[in-house]
């Protein structure tokens, strides 16, 4: 099967982008992997496919395929290059458009500046919403990894976050300790690990060890959870300017029941085609 695809990228987190609105895809898992393997494939964190909606009142279906062929809930990064994707294709005329995900339904709007906006919906933070095994909410939990304890903020931006504040993201155990958060009996279908370090009241860096996918250079829903984590805390005051390793993101949050806004760029790399067994 030959696969046409996009290349795009949101502050260094890749995808590959296929359009499976204009023509039904299907692909397995095996050839997603495939597809987001950089050294046998086209290489990508996740893959994005662009469908048509089910739901009454949005204009598209996204879904997301982490680089080990998991199917997960929400991609923030992802989000923006997909509203880039509909302009650019032709498959929409529309400045903002209303995406139905999979941990529910998102407004990506393209700025004049180049720039995108998402609305990111608004976090929930009750256990058995994250999901996330805890009797009752709370702003900090204690989690032990490797016989110590940890703490946390646990919350979905559509899809689970663990988010801990220290010292300093260079010196942070992300590779090391991720994966043993990824995978905690407590996180019932697994967890986004953030490390955050807050340099001012509106400034955070941020790394982020992804659910199946691994460390990325950029993470848009876990730039979310951090700043909501934070701003809940007392520490962080909106807007948050968050830096990652690929690049920047702007945070907007008002606080309880009220969507988080996440701005950034979304850049189309290349287009091409991959022959797939």
């Amino acid at each position: 099967m030959k696969l046409e695809f996009t290349k795009m990228q949101g502050i260094g987190n890749d995808f590959v982008v296929v359009d499976a609105y204009t023509k039904p895809v299907f692909l397995s898992q095996s050839q997603i992997r495939r597809i987001a393997d950089r050294h046998f494939g086209v290489g990508c964190d996740q893959l994005l496919m662009v469908e048509r909606p089910t739901l009454p009142d949005t204009d598209f279906r996204y879904r997301i395929f982490n680089a080990d062929g998991s199917e997960v809930e929400q991609c923030g990064n992802g989000a923006r290059c997909l509203v880039r994707f509909v302009h650019d294709k032709g498959l929409s005329n529309k400045t903002e458009i209303r995406v139905e995900t999979a941990g529910g339904i998102i407004t990506p709007a393209l700025e004049s500046d180049g720039q995108v906006t998402v609305n990111m919906g608004i976090p929930r933070f009750e256990p058995s919403s994250i999901p996330f095994i805890a009797d009752k909410i709370s702003p900090i939990y204690q989690l032990t990894v490797e016989n110590k304890e940890i703490a946390i903020s646990a919350l979905s931006m559509g899809n689970p976050h663990a988010v801990q504040i220290i010292d300093n993201v260079d010196t942070a155990p992300v590779t090391q300790q991720g994966p043993l958060i990824e995978s905690h009996a407590r996180f019932p279908q697994k967890v986004n690990a953030g490390y955050m370090q807050i340099l001012e009241r509106q400034h955070i860096r941020l790394r982020v060890f992804e659910r199946g996918s691994g460390e990325t250079l950029a993470c848009g829903t876990g730039a979310c959870a951090a700043s909501v984590a934070g701003i809940q805390l007392g520490k962080l005051g909106s807007p948050v300017l968050v830096s990652m390793r690929g690049g920047e993101l702007v945070i907007r949050w008002d606080g309880p029941n009220s969507p988080v806004w996440m701005t950034g760029p979304a850049e189309t790399v290349f287009d091409g085609q991959i022959i797939l067994t």
